[in-house]
């Protein structure tokens, strides 16, 4: 019975939320909204028990893929299966992705007012996305929910979003569609590639497609690592294709912020899963340019948060700067970076969400989110404070805080790869301590002027439930880093050897006197065993 349930889970997880979806859809509009709203939260709670079952049976000191299933899916001859699994990288990503979808959906009791029905239904539909981008392993299977996560997306900002919406969402479209478009062009070039290598033989098996990857040529590689990390780096965002996000979060229904820390985590478990791992070479030769972008991106997003009025605007900005802490430990290339990265992309979604829900709560209530409309909240919702400061303290990663681990593992990969970056590195948490000790000081401490403030009420039940959950898991993040950095370590040390072996086939490069870029086939990528 585990066997058999284990086969299926990841398939389950992908499907619960569409069929959830269909009874919604079923349901006339007539009926009153809040059955639609207890069913998708009903769901979204069997969806993260369901995930339980991967915490349960996963092997912590294995770098294979487990929960794998292969099925038919196309045209055999096409070599394009429905292949998925999980390993140390995707598997927590998969348990914050459950998490965060009870969080978001208590949101939607008080924010989604209008056409509720179709947002729930747009929601469950990227919610099946994300747990399908996070665990294919067919690159056409991937693109394929990679894709679908961008269209509910575009219709929730443009339909639910604010008064520039229409604008917000064009942007985010344009942007979405190069990039998406440019990673298509080069994972068919691996796909024909591969048949070319292998007397016809097509597979679009990412363990497949790694090795084809690894054998060519450094300048093939680079081209095909530019337009794969370019897809992924619009996304992340990497400093400088970042426009879009101010726009986005200013613009976006609080329940797209909020979800938002796990959608921006699809550009950075992508980053590792296809530009490092398909590309190694390619990483090793580009990764100083990126950390060197990233670091701008750390200093530019701290710098410019400080200047914002708009909260949202502030959020924006400081996930420009958190995630820039990704990039640089996703391309230190070593394990210690891959970790903190990993380890990262938790916290960020966790006290960012956190900060989205407490500042959504001041829109509902004052309808501004101007950081000059508040002042002395302490004094009058204590509650409110308690939370803020908890959030405060995950953003700007004190001790005892699971950012705190994230931000120091971070710190130690890059030095190791890069000492100048890791030191410059080090002034974005400077700075990120700056506008987020400023905002918490303005508006839970600063003079209670505005008599709209004395009057605010309290925190809902919803509000008080979410809260509590996030302030709980910033600190078991940093007290229980240990056990949970376990499950991920035989994963990110098989990608680091294959990045140690790449930068061997580059040392001897640059040592051939005529500069001759020769084919990869001496230095292969250490590759998980376990899906064919």
């Amino acid at each position: 019975m585990i066997d058999g349930v284990s086969q299926w889970i990841l398939s389950l997880l992908i499907i619960f939320p569409l069929f959830v979806a269909g009874i919604i859809l079923i349901i006339p509009s007539s009926v009153d909204c809040r059955l639609h709203k207890k069913i998708a939260l009903v769901g979204t709670v069997i969806e993260f028990v369901l995930s339980l079952h991967l915490i349960k049976y996963f092997v912590p000191n294995s770098a294979q893929f487990q929960f794998s299933q292969v099925l038919n899916w196309l045209p055999q001859s096409t070599g394009i299966k429905y292949v998925v699994g999980v390993d140390g990288l995707n598997l927590i990503l998969v348990l914050l992705s459950t998490v965060f979808s009870i969080i978001v959906m208590m949101t939607v009791y008080t924010s989604i007012k209008t056409k509720v029905k179709g947002f729930l239904t747009l929601f469950l539909l990227l919610q099946s996305g994300i747990i399908g981008v996070f665990v294919s392993l067919d690159v056409v299977l991937f693109y394929v929910f990679w894709e679908l996560t961008l269209i509910p997306v575009y219709f929730m900002i443009g339909i639910w979003g604010g008064k520039n919406r229409v604008y917000a969402t064009l942007k985010l479209f344009i942007y979405g569609v190069v990039g998406s478009l440019l990673m298509l062009v080069a994972l068919i070039f691996l796909y024909y590639t591969h048949s070319i290598e292998n007397n016809g033989v097509y597979s679009s098996n990412i363990l497949d497609l790694y090795k084809t990857a690894a054998a060519l040529p450094l300048t093939t590689q680079s081209w095909l690592f530019l337009a794969v990390t370019l897809a992924f780096g619009i996304k992340v965002p990497i400093f400088p294709f970042y426009t879009w996000l101010p726009d986005t979060y200013e613009q976006a229904p609080a329940t797209y912020t909020l979800m938002s820390g796990v959608i921006l985590k699809l550009a950075t478990y992508g980053l590792i899963r296809f530009s490092v791992c398909l590309f190694p070479a390619a990483a090793v030769y580009f990764a100083t340019p990126i950390m060197i972008l990233a670091v701008i991106g750390i200093i530019y997003g701290a710098l410019i948060a400080w200047q914002q009025k708009n909260v949202r605007r502030i959020m924006a900005f400081s996930s420009l700067s958190h995630l820039g802490f990704i990039v640089i430990g996703i391309f230190s290339l070593n394990t210690i970076g891959f970790q903190g990265a990993l380890y990262q992309m938790l916290n960020h979604a966790i006290t960012a969400g956190a900060l989205f829900i407490l500042f959504n709560f001041l829109y509902e209530k004052r309808g501004t989110f101007n950081l000059d409309e508040f002042g002395g909240i302490a004094k009058v919702l204590p509650w409110f404070a308690f939370f803020f400061v908890i959030a405060a303290m995950g953003s700007v990663a004190l001790p005892s805080t699971g950012s705190f681990i994230g931000e120091w593992l971070i710190l130690i990969g890059s030095f190791q790869a890069n000492p100048i970056v890791g030191t410059v590195a080090t002034l974005g948490v400077v700075f990120g301590a700056i506008y987020i000790l400023w905002a918490t000081y303005k508006i839970l401490f600063g003079p209670l002027d505005d008599p709209e403030n004395q009057k605010l009420s309290g925190l809902n039940k919803f509000e008080v439930i979410q809260l509590t959950v996030l302030s709980i898991m910033i600190f078991v993040l940093g007290f229980a880093s240990s056990s949970i950095l376990q499950h991920t370590k035989p994963t990110l040390v098989n990608i680091e050897r294959s990045v140690i072996s790449n930068s061997a086939y580059l040392s001897e490069l640059a040592n051939t006197q005529d500069g001759v870029l020769l084919p990869l086939n001496k230095f292969q990528t250490v590759q998980n065993e376990g899906v064919k």
